[in-house]
């Protein structure tokens, strides 16, 4: 007899992180983009990762926070950079490696 699982004890598969925008199908898969993240990018209208290629990762902020009615985390707007620098071609790369960056361009958020 084949023993039952305890579905309290499952965990969720994480969606594999895609090496290259050519090969990014859902945006699970982008790198830094979780459920969470991808709900949010989905709220303003990205469905799809190819469709950050031309967007900029600062009017997503904004539009994130207006669609919420709340001031998101100023690390959500470098999740969304470096999403958005992924989709154009650069490697893949840790959103805290943008905050810096964030903090030049964007002083306050």
């Amino acid at each position: 007899m084949a023993a039952l699982r305890d579905p309290t004890k499952l965990r969720a598969i994480k969606a594999p992180k895609a090496a290259s925008a050519a090969l990014c199908e859902v945006l699970e898969q982008l790198p830094n983009i979780g459920p969470a993240i991808a709900a949010d990018l989905r709220l303003i209208g990205i469905h799809h990762p190819q469709q950050l290629c031309d967007k900029d990762a600062h009017a997503l902020y904004q539009q994130l926070c207006a669609a919420t009615g709340q001031r998101h985390d100023p690390c959500v707007l470098d999740t969304f950079m470096a999403a958005t620098d992924f989709m154009r071609g650069a490697p893949p790369a840790p959103w805290w490696h943008y905050t810096a960056q964030r903090k030049a361009q964007f002083d306050q958020v």
